[in-house]
């Protein structure tokens, strides 16, 4: 019988209920045990055997393997550090600290422990970054030389959520949608010999900026990062250039549109786009552009969680390495300090 990891949940607001609860429950290698809820019993609703707890050290018990920490942001680095001292694996909601110092450090720290630390970039598994990655490794754009990922929203008033609604540092649309499209771009091609940053704020109601524009700079690629709350319309999500070939790619990953839909693993193909919203691929053939449909890599944040198991029991190689987080992060405090002195930043 295979090992059953047995798992606490800290917060279940979207990240925990959308993102991770249902991966957990889909997976039976894992056995969702506790949730940490301060005031609520949301988990209940839709996992009527868990335990409602209403404190933090309540998920450090002796029979949890494993803690997620899905809490607001300033609460990340020391839960993760409490959970860690208590030899808990850790799985932290990105971002995992507002820092790279911080970061480095709770990657020291569970080390020192020897326990299992992660973040969850998850947007690693979206479908459409895959069906990019794969263009690029199969050759099929030739050599990359421009890359641009958008990741745009339309949104009113004051955010929901107090804690973001009163910013701070480590929040915002940098922290939030930011540290997702860096982070692909950083699995792509690396750290970045260049960092450039345009940053503004165009609604009143936004704690802090609420459009950004990163661009990193490569020896031989520009990578154009950018994201706006004021997007009624929706461009490409990607768009990449490369000497043979250019692909378009309109729309985001399904995966999350059917999870708050309520559309819950492991029901067949709920996680497969459709034909029509299939990317197009540009290509020179003998001096005429031809195009052609590129069906979309089929994915799952599943598979992030295949992989945590796997590491836990087996020793397997991490699908995302706490050490790449903190790499993430200097990214971003190299576009602030960008936007802050209208330069580029070089990175060592």
């Amino acid at each position: 019988m295979e090992k059953v990891i047995r798992t606490a949940l800290a917060g279940f607001g979207l990240s925990g209920k959308i993102f991770q609860a249902p991966f957990l429950k889909a997976d039976p290698r894992f056995e969702l045990v506790k949730v940490y809820e301060r005031t609520t019993q949301r988990a209940k609703e839709e996992y009527p055997e868990v335990e409602i707890v209403r404190s933090f050290e309540e998920l450090l018990t002796d029979d949890i393997d494993l803690v997620i920490i899905s809490t607001p942001n300033a609460l990340h680095v020391p839960m993760a550090k409490q959970a860690m001292l208590a030899g808990k694996n850790v799985l932290i909601e990105k971002p995992v600290a507002a820092t790279a110092a911080e970061a480095e450090e709770l990657c020291a720290f569970a080390k020192e422990q020897g326990v299992v630390m992660t973040v969850y970039q998850n947007r690693r598994l979206d479908s459409d970054f895959l069906t990019v990655k794969k263009l690029i490794e199969e050759d099929q754009l030739g050599e990359v030389v421009d890359y641009e990922a958008h990741y745009d929203r339309f949104e009113r008033g004051v955010n929901s959520k107090p804690w973001k609604a009163a910013g701070g540092a480590g929040i915002g649309v940098l922290y939030d949608l930011g540290v997702h499209i860096i982070d692909q771009a950083y699995v792509l091609f690396g750290m970045p010999n260049e960092v450039y940053a345009d940053f503004r704020q165009q609604r009143p109601e936004s704690a802090g900026i609420d459009n950004f524009e990163v661009i990193l700079y490569y020896d031989q690629v520009r990578a154009i990062l950018a994201a706006g709350e004021l997007v009624t319309h929706q461009g490409p999500h990607y768009m990449v250039n490369g000497r043979k070939a250019t692909f378009i790619k309109y729309g985001e990953d399904v995966q999350e549109a059917a999870l708050l839909a309520g559309v819950r693993p492991p029901q067949p193909d709920w996680d497969v786009e459709g034909e029509e919203c299939y990317g197009t691929l540009y290509y020179d053939a003998d001096g005429e552009i031809l195009e052609k449909k590129i069906p979309t890599v089929i994915s799952g944040y599943g598979n992030f969680f295949d992989n945590l198991y796997k590491v836990i029991t087996e020793g397997a190689e991490l699908l995302v390495k706490p050490e790449e987080t903190a790499d993430v992060l200097r990214i971003i405090e190299a576009a602030i300090r960008s936007n802050d002195e209208k330069r580029r930043i070089a990175l060592s």
